[in-house]
């Protein structure tokens, strides 16, 4: 579980922290400009050629330097596969990423180097899409297509030894110390609610289980960006999408990729258009029986624990005070949903056994 942001991280403090770290790159900045901090400081950064950069301080505790160094490493496999993802730019000794210390910052941080994206961004987890799509089928279409070639390079990559990331698996989703936390426990809950989602969870658990016994099933699992949010999808001018931030990328269901691709548009007008363009793009990468897309339900279910757990370990967090109500709302419906279709699924076969 990720740690609390502190109190030290400031925007002044990270921002001197950023430039001091830029020495590793041995590079001429011209501008340096923060431009989001959540789980960790993003600057944009520009030189004195007029080439922009991302520059990313990891928060302290997100991950260790394996975790990182895998995070990378897969960036860069996908990269020389052809796959559209953010260029690495490692340090001057070829380091890719370095670790700075500071005063006033406890430990010391992690930091490292994007060539910089121009795209907009298709919207945010709280209102969805925010962006004018001429043609929401085809722009979930080409989402779709990136997925499923993420999944074919993840499942024939051999990692190095040393690869390590985290399991978006039962025990990560629903078992009793979740990777984002025991979203059950979240204060804001009311007793029916955490009741509903208790239920929901044992419903994940038995489905997720059911998965693992497929024989197909080390078809469906393999590492996976995890975090196909609108804020990491950016629309470029040419009409074309290009992914960004793999920070939670690891070890996961393929559906669960789905799921969060579109979990944060599900009261879109365009969603169900989405939908079939997510599926279709896919598709044409990577089979995707109907008989497996039955499960988006249980994944959507899941994502939702998630973000609930996310919020609950993070009660100093004003985005996240800001979010929960909708969250809470999201969480229910999928709660709901999930269970609906596990009793018509036991109706149904109690009609035909009797």
């Amino acid at each position: 579980m990720r740690e609390r942001r502190e109190c030290e991280d400031t925007p002044a403090v990270l921002q001197q922290l950023a430039e001091s770290a830029l020495r590793s790159w041995h590079t001429a900045v011209r501008e340096i400009r923060l431009i989001k901090m959540r789980e960790n400081a993003v600057f944009r950064v520009v030189d004195s050629q007029g080439d922009a950069f991302a520059l990313r301080v990891h928060h302290e505790g997100n991950h260790d330097d394996d975790a990182l160094r895998s995070e990378l490493q897969w960036m860069s496999a996908l990269k020389e596969d052809g796959v559209d993802v953010p260029t690495i730019v490692p340090a001057a000794d070829g380091r890719l990423f370095v670790s700075v210390p500071m005063d006033g910052v406890r430990g010391v941080r992690q930091v490292d180097l994007l060539r910089w994206i121009d795209g907009r961004q298709l919207g945010t987890s709280a209102s969805g899409l925010s962006v004018d799509l001429a043609d929401v089928e085809q722009t979930y279409r080409l989402i779709g297509n990136t997925a499923a070639r993420l999944h074919n390079h993840a499942t024939a990559w051999s990692p190095p030894q040393t690869f390590r990331r985290h399991h978006w698996d039962l025990e990560g989703l629903a078992g009793e110390q979740p990777l984002w936390g025991r979203f059950w426990d979240l204060e804001v809950l009311t007793s029916a609610e955490r009741e509903l989602l208790l239920h929901a969870r044992n419903e994940v658990r038995r489905q997720l289980c059911a998965l693992a016994r497929r024989s197909d099933s080390r078809r469906r699992y393999s590492l996976i960006h995890a975090d196909l949010v609108p804020e990491n999808l950016l629309l470029l001018s040419n009409g074309t999408v290009r992914l960004i931030d793999f920070d939670d990328c690891g070890f996961g269901w393929h559906l669960l990729e789905l799921a969060t691709a579109l979990y944060f548009i599900q009261d879109d007008p365009s969603y169900e258009v989405a939908k079939a363009g997510l599926v279709a793009g896919y598709r044409e990468y990577r089979d995707l029986p109907d008989v497996v897309l039955a499960d988006l339900p249980t994944f959507m279910a899941a994502r939702a624990f998630t973000y609930l757990g996310w919020v609950h370990t993070r009660p100093e967090s004003k985005d996240g005070q800001a979010i929960t109500p909708h969250l809470v709302r999201l969480a229910r419906r999928q709660a709901e949903n999930l269970l609906c279709r596990h009793k018509s699924g036991v109706e149904e076969s109690s009609a035909v056994l009797r």
